[in-house]
Parts: C-alpha cells; sequence; structure tokens
C-alpha cells in the first residue's frame, strides 16, 4: 500500500466508525492521540524490550498488541489527520527527507 493510500484509508475509516460524525474536529485532541498511541509503544517496550518487532497476530489471540502495534496505530492516526485535512503525506515525507539528507551530521552537534 502506498502512503496516500494508507491516509485515504485510515480516513475513510475513521468516518465510517464514527469519528468524524459530531462534524467538529479538534486538532488538538487529534495530535494528543497520536501521542498517547507513541506512549503506548514506550510503555510496550519497557514491557518487552527484546520484542519490539514481535506482536500477536490478531487472527490466534484477538487484537493486535506490541510495540510494533503501537507504532501502526500512531501512523494510522496520523494517516486519518492528513485524510481530513488534505495533506498529500507522500509530498511532505518526500520535502523532509530530502531536506534531512543536507543537514550536517547530528543537525551540528545536538545531544539527540
Amino acid at each position: 500500500m502506498k502512503i496516500n493510500e494508507m491516509v485515504e484509508r485510515a480516513h475513510a475509516t475513521a468516518k465510517e466508525k464514527g469519528w468524524y460524525e459530531s462534524g467538529e474536529v479538534n486538532i488538538g485532541e487529534k495530535l494528543a492521540l497520536i501521542h498517547s498511541e507513541i506512549s503506548e509503544a514506550l510503555e510496550a517496550y519497557r514491557d518487552d524490550p527484546e520484542g519490539m518487532a514481535d506482536f500477536d497476530a490478531p487472527q490466534i489471540i484477538g487484537k493486535p498488541e506490541g510495540f510494533a502495534i503501537e507504532l501502526a496505530d500512531a501512523v494510522i492516526r496520523i494517516a486519518d489527520l492528513c485524510g481530513f485535512l488534505g495533506i498529500d503525506l507522500t509530498a511532505a515525507i518526500a520535502i523532509k527527507m530530502n531536506y534531512n539528507d543536507t543537514r550536517p551530521h547530528r543537525h551540528g552537534g545536538k545531544a539527540c
């Protein structure tokens, strides 16, 4: 699946599941929900630092869980928001990655 196809699918699914029925969208809340998925990834990592690439197959035990799944949730939420806002995420990523290629080592000495 290509990035903008994922954006369309994530947003269509969110609308289908009722997340846009009120007609009001709080962008701050959407960003906080993206952040919450990253926090859940951190929690999953702390629970199992050796199993970052592992996740439970839904056909075997139900809802998928794990570090990789929480990262996927964050990407899905980002894709949904981009779909709502009409952001061409493929173009935005390409522009940013091209810029990153021009940056100095550790961005000029940043610690992290």
